[in-house]
């Protein structure tokens, strides 16, 4: 019987290099972004007292932006391969991350601390002297809102070039 060669093996571990072209694409700098003010959200409701659906929120940001970084991390450096499975179909991973999960969970934690913000918005009144989470919450809620922009665009962004048969993110 004909031998069939074997599939190939994950890149040689050389030395580490940044991979610039992503970084100057419209994905790394979104990805910045995304981190960014993704990390603005979770660190601002952390830093406050929060309570009920707010555990929710903070689980979903934090959860994202790890996943973020990591996808960030490792278009940075080219190694994306790595990654068994997902590795192969990466520009569909971040596609399916920026759109089901970035937008998703971050429109529903904003979602939330928006409600939030509401319900202390008797707090902002002059003259009110006990301690008030509504500026807290109100700006967790617009930092969430953005964010959740930025992955919207960064799907549309992958959504394109899957779309023009592009097979990488760059």
């Amino acid at each position: 019987p004909p031998t069939v060669p074997p599939p190939p093996g994950p890149p040689a571990r050389g030395s580490l290099s940044l991979h610039r072209a992503f970084l100057r694409s419209p994905l790394g700098l979104l990805r910045l972004g995304q981190l960014a003010l993704g990390a603005a959200f979770w660190v601002t409701v952390a830093a406050h007292k929060y309570e009920g659906a707010a555990h929710f929120a903070l689980f979903a940001a934090v959860l994202i932006w790890l996943l973020t970084l990591a996808l960030f991390g490792l278009s940075l450096l080219g190694r994306w391969e790595l990654v068994p499975w997902l590795g192969s179909r990466w520009l569909l991973t971040n596609l399916v991350h920026d759109l089901a999960l970035g937008v998703g969970l971050y429109a529903a934690a904003t979602g939330i601390m928006g409600h939030k913000a509401k319900q202390r918005s008797f707090c902002n009144l002059p003259g009110y002297s006990q301690h008030c989470l509504y500026s807290a919450y109100l700006s967790a809620s617009i930092c969430g809102g953005i964010t959740a922009c930025l992955y919207l665009f960064s799907g549309l962004y992958c959504l394109l070039r899957r779309c023009q048969d592009q097979q990488d993110i760059i």
